[in-house]
């Protein structure tokens, strides 16, 4: 008699493969031999195929797909998905992250999404954690968590043969990365507003949105921002026009850019821009566009241009704080100069700090952090592709430090505004680089809305849509010019035909009026 078959325990990555090979025409009998299982146990996986490709496909980039061997999601969906967000931050910047601390910013979120239910962020829930998204044990343990630094010099070795195969140039070469942006994140107590973030009217923003950067190796070519929110169209859009925004819009319920999301942006909006810059350029329309390590995206057989010429190659897993381009200081500058620009914006504005928070919109944020990857300079870019291109920063100029230069311009600026004097370089290090984990990233509370819907009708702020009647007679107020530049604005969101640097100039217009307004109130009182 034959002996008990050992119970076999396959991983994702098996059944995953399991899958391809029926594919390939490999029969249940073979491949229950191979992996030591029994036919019905293959005829299973091919009955819940979809499933399994979905769950791979929507499982995070570094979440250890190729060791898990359950499907089961946790409690705490979106908990989880924002943790390892977050804990794949604190990797890329090289930061330790102790059990500790790791459970500490489980509580903290978990409030901070304003969820129900008993959650404890116990030891039992950080080890199914750890094991949910295949972090090792060493990670937990407040070491410096490293990338994989042997998968990283052998990719590149790999990397370079392929472009010399290939014979591409760096203009044909192109990266792209996504991150979360906290957009309603102010600035710490020892910055600015210090007296009135000590209210209770303030909390930790978690107004998020995905943003994606993706650029060519020369920093010559940047394509618009692709920015993922929540809603499909938040209420601040009003009449907008999707195509007409300055960045490529999408909306989805997940942490990270889901694969149908992605596949859409590469056929509809990224090959079609690479084809027509390379052909500008006198090149053949053939290009290779570097992603972190799968399954977040889509295999990478499947995603190519209809010639086959603009392909995508994918990283090893644990090696983008290493050698991903976006990841070497693209996407942090980004966020710094988004920050910068908000706080320029409240100190050109001159108005009261809470109404300044509170009129700040998404479409606001959008335009921002649009004006901010407009500023990351290609110097900069090329700087970020030298391990995987060496020799390639030799034309990118002198070697400077543009983000230090951003932080000692705006604590200049800031010295010599009134009541910031104190703030030095220091300061504003700390909230350029700060995450929504801290007394550093606030916001208003709901409550100070609910305040303002409780005032009688006669005290609160005037519709923004009514129609104003035109007096020529009569002086124009700054009430009155700011409703006709909102509606203005509304307007030219709606037209197709409009050019982006219109709209910064009428929004500029608006941030005068607005601090004119101010200062006739200061008067008034």
């Amino acid at each position: 008699m034959l002996g008990k078959r050992k119970r076999v325990v396959l991983t994702i990555k098996d059944k995953l493969d399991i899958i391809k090979k029926l594919e390939e025409g490999i029969s249940f009998k073979k491949l229950s031999v191979v992996y030591g299982i029994g036919e019905s146990t293959v005829r299973d996986i091919k009955k819940n195929k979809e499933r399994i490709i979905n769950y791979a496909n929507s499982s995070d980039p570094t979440s250890g797909v190729s060791k898990r061997k359950s499907m089961k999601s946790s409690t705490y969906e979106e908990l989880d998905r924002v943790m390892i967000e977050w804990f794949n931050q604190q990797k890329t910047d090289g930061i330790p992250v102790s059990g500790t601390i790791c459970a500490k910013q489980a509580k903290f979120f978990f409030d901070a999404l304003g969820m129900e239910g008993d959650f404890n962020a116990s030891s039992g829930w950080l080890t199914r954690f750890k094991q949910r998204h295949g972090i090792p044990k060493a990670a937990g343990k407040g070491t410096k968590l490293k990338g994989d630094e042997t998968a990283a010099s052998e990719f590149c070795g790999n990397f370079q043969e392929f472009i010399e195969r290939e014979n591409l140039q760096p203009e044909q070469i192109y990266g792209a990365d996504q991150t979360g942006l906290f957009w309603k994140c102010l600035p710490p107590r020892t910055l600015v507003l210090e007296t009135e973030q000590s209210t209770s009217g303030y909390r930790s923003s978690r107004e998020r949105i995905i943003i994606m950067c993706c650029a060519n190796a020369t920093g010559l070519h940047k394509l618009n921002l692709c920015v993922v929110g929540k809603a499909k169209k938040p209420r601040a859009f009003k009449g907008a026009d999707l195509s007409n925004l300055p960045v490529t819009y999408f909306s989805q319920k997940s942490a990270w850019i889901e694969h149908s999301v992605f596949r859409q942006w590469f056929e509809k909006y990224f090959v079609p821009q690479v084809q027509k810059h390379l052909k500008s350029k006198g090149l053949l329309e053939k290009a290779v566009l570097l992603l972190d390590f799968p399954p977040a995206y889509p295999n990478e057989e499947s995603l190519s241009s209809d010639d086959g010429r603009i392909i995508v190659k994918y990283l090893p897993p644990n090696v983008t704080s290493l050698i991903q381009p976006m990841s070497q200081g693209i996407l942090a500058m980004v966020k710094r100069y988004y920050r910068a620009g908000l706080l320029q914006k409240y100190m050109d504005e001159g108005i009261d700090p809470k109404m300044f928070w509170k009129n700040l919109t998404v479409l606001d944020a959008i335009y921002e952090v649009s004006r901010a990857w407009n500023m990351v300079k290609s110097s900069t870019i090329t700087k970020a592709w030298k391990k995987l291109f060496p020799g390639n920063e030799e034309n990118s100029g002198m070697n400077i430090d543009e983000g230090a230069i951003l932080a000692a311009n705006l604590a200049t600026v800031l010295q010599n505004t009134e009541d910031c004097e104190h703030v030095d370089i220091e300061n504003i290090d700390q909230w350029f680089d700060s995450q929504s984990n801290n007394s550093s990233c606030q916001v208003l509370t709901d409550s100070e809305g609910a305040e303002d819907q409780s005032k009688p009708a006669e005290q609160r702020p005037a519709n923004k849509t009514r129609k104003t009647e035109v007096n020529p007679e009569k002086h124009i107020s700054h009430k009155s010019a700011l409703e006709w530049t909102e509606n203005l604005l509304d307007y030219l969101e709606q037209q197709d035909d409009m050019l982006l640097s219109d709209k910064l100039v009428l929004r500029r217009l608006r941030t005068i009026i607005r601090r004119k307004q101010k200062i006739q109130n200061n008067k008034n009182n």
